[in-house]
């Protein structure tokens, strides 16, 4: 139950050593409690004076107080550590997510990779408060009752010995029932996360094409797939708390009938049969405390293991080398390189060599592989065969901190954050004065949407804030690049994929002035793009089947023409 993975935390080991030393004080003002009420009950009940019975009352009150002053204790100890843990661990996830890049997340996911980061982290620290809390109780309170109960009368001592480890091994049958209950409900939990995701995504296309409300069918199955996960899982869950509350009643039962019968035939006295009767319960309280919040350490132990499942995935990041800025005479060179995507193998055996400042497009219908070669350059993925050259150095691959310097990227999504609209276009040039910010807003046409602003340049957009366009969170995206003068390299993939063609013959106008002096690689599917390119690569099925310029590949009558064939010339 307790997963592997816990126990490598930063500073759980001094925790546990602090809940256990707790753990056994608690347990001696659990029978210091036990014991002074027995003792002033026996004593009311022998016919002395309530008077006389205040010591036994000022040790209950003392007992009771102490118990409850270190589970209070131990819960703020445990709210301490298991928040800075979930904050390490988001922390670590986030950067992971960096660091492995959008192929990850593609793997994933984006709504569970959202969800794993939002909700799953709170799963995480929920789980780490309860199993510490709750498997520390277990393993060290019922033993020192047990000890005393021994000590006081060991018939009923030997009683509860024999029956708890029956009810464990109840336990561990209904738990993992329980575990594979609570595995169907969180991939459940996923799918839900993905499909709710890529469902508002395509809200605008489905609605377009008249599918939206037969599409809300595939929603509403895929809610109660979730729905009946959920009540599964709650069902062992209740199942298990009902047999464990069953069974604890039971032996508690049989121990106060042999002590009845005992006391009857004057075989015990009141005092360590009444303090035993009371000690019973608290000695499988642990257990049933265990029981009840297993669902939750299910859950929690799932996206746990989820999240560790990311941060152990090997990084293609290997040692950083010095590189130069990206000028004219600058050099890529690939090498006899192939890529691996899930079970094919990419581009294999295939040699490309970049120089300077020139414009390649990369076309291809969707599917065809251009955006691994975009994340191939960008570094996030790397070649699993061949040699990558810059200039005369040899790298791995290109998760190179001084190539990511030099590199401006614009995706199909562009991310707004949750901030002013200036912070926004000056996220990568913060110095940038609002001279540059102004002239920049003019040249991609952001005049319109400033104007629009009650705030203008300070007004909060993104999330939860002002929504935007996808046409104006791609003006956005290419603000930052224009503000950005230093960086050589620029890298587009299908950047007005998800644009009407009109949006997109604007944005093109703002955006050719982007593309001079630069090393520009533009992945996309519309063809217009093409009478701007230096060189055209057409890529189809993860290889590059064509190179040349367009006036070339159309004249050979190549894949080239026959996809402007297939597209029937359009925006041509």
């Amino acid at each position: 139950m307790l997963d592997k993975a816990v126990m490598r935390l930063s500073g759980v080991h001094k925790l546990l050593g602090l809940l256990a030393g707790l753990d056994i004080l608690q347990a001696i003002f659990i029978i210091g409690q036990a014991a002074g009420l027995s003792q002033a009950i026996t004593g009311v009940w022998e016919g002395q004076a309530l008077n006389d019975q205040l010591w036994p009352i000022l040790c209950f009150l003392l007992s009771y107080l102490g118990r409850h002053g270190i589970n209070y204790l131990k819960d703020e100890r445990l709210d301490v550590f298991s928040s800075q843990q979930a904050r390490l661990l988001r922390e670590n996830l986030l950067q992971k997510l960096f660091e492995l890049g959008p192929h990850i997340v593609q793997k994933e996911g984006s709504g569970n990779v959202i969800t794993m980061t939002l909700d799953g982290i709170s799963l995480v620290e929920n789980y780490l408060h309860l199993i510490l809390n709750k498997m520390m109780n277990m393993s060290i309170i019922p033993w020192i009752i047990l000890a005393y109960i021994c000590y006081l009368d060991w018939e009923s001592g030997l009683v509860l010995l024999i029956v708890f480890p029956i009810i464990i091994l109840f336990m561990i049958i209904l738990g993992y029932a329980a575990q594979a209950r609570a595995n169907r409900q969180y991939q459940q939990y996923q799918l839900l996360s993905n499909h709710f995701l890529d469902t508002l995504r395509g809200i605008d296309t489905l609605k377009f094409f008249g599918r939206s409300k037969p599409y809300a069918k595939n929603i509403y199955q895929t809610s109660e797939n979730f729905r009946k996960a959920t009540m599964s899982a709650l069902r062992i869950g209740i199942l298990s708390t009902f047999a464990l509350d069953f069974f604890t009643t039971l032996s508690i039962a049989v121990v106060a009938v042999l002590l009845g019968l005992r006391l009857i035939n004057g075989q015990m006295l009141l005092f360590p049969a009444l303090t035993i009767l009371i000690l019973a319960p608290e000695y499988f309280l642990p257990v049933r405390d265990f029981s009840s919040d297993y669902h939750a350490t299910l859950d929690g132990k799932n996206a746990m293991q989820s999240i560790q499942q990311i941060l152990n995935t090997t990084s293609i990041r290997k040692e950083q080398i010095s590189m130069a800025p990206w000028t004219r005479d600058s050099r890529l060179a690939l090498d006899q390189i192939s890529m691996a995507y899930e079970d094919k193998k990419l581009f294999a055996g295939t040699s490309l060599t970049l120089t300077g400042y020139q414009k390649i497009g990369i076309i291809g219908m969707s599917g065809s592989g251009k955006s691994s070669l975009i994340n191939l350059l960008s570094g996030f993925l790397a070649p699993v065969e061949g040699n990558i050259w810059i200039d005369q150095q040899k790298v791995t691959n290109l998760d190179q901190e001084d190539w990511r310097k030099q590199l401006l990227y614009i995706p199909q999504n562009p991310y707004v954050f949750e901030m002013s609209l200036r912070d926004n276009i000056t996220f990568y040039t913060p110095s940038a004065s609002d001279e540059e910010v102004r002239e920049a807003i003019s040249v991609v046409g952001l005049d319109e949407l400033v104007a629009s602003l009650p705030e203008g340049l300070d007004t909060r957009i993104g999330n939860g804030a002002r929504p935007l366009s996808g046409g104006q969170a791609q003006r956005i995206a290419l603000a930052r690049a224009f503000l950005d003068k230093e960086r050589r390299i620029l890298l587009l993939d299908e950047p007005t994929a998800h644009l009407d063609i009109e949006t997109e013959l604007e944005l093109k106008e703002k955006m050719l002035p982007l593309m001079e002096n630069r090393l520009v690689l533009l992945a996309t599917h519309r063809l217009h793009w093409l009478h701007q390119m230096d060189t055209i690569w057409v890529v189809d099925q993860g290889q590059i089947v064509e190179m040349g310029s367009y006036e070339e590949l159309l004249a050979k009558k190549g894949k080239l023409y026959h996809l402007k064939t297939a597209m029937g010339g359009s925006h041509d």
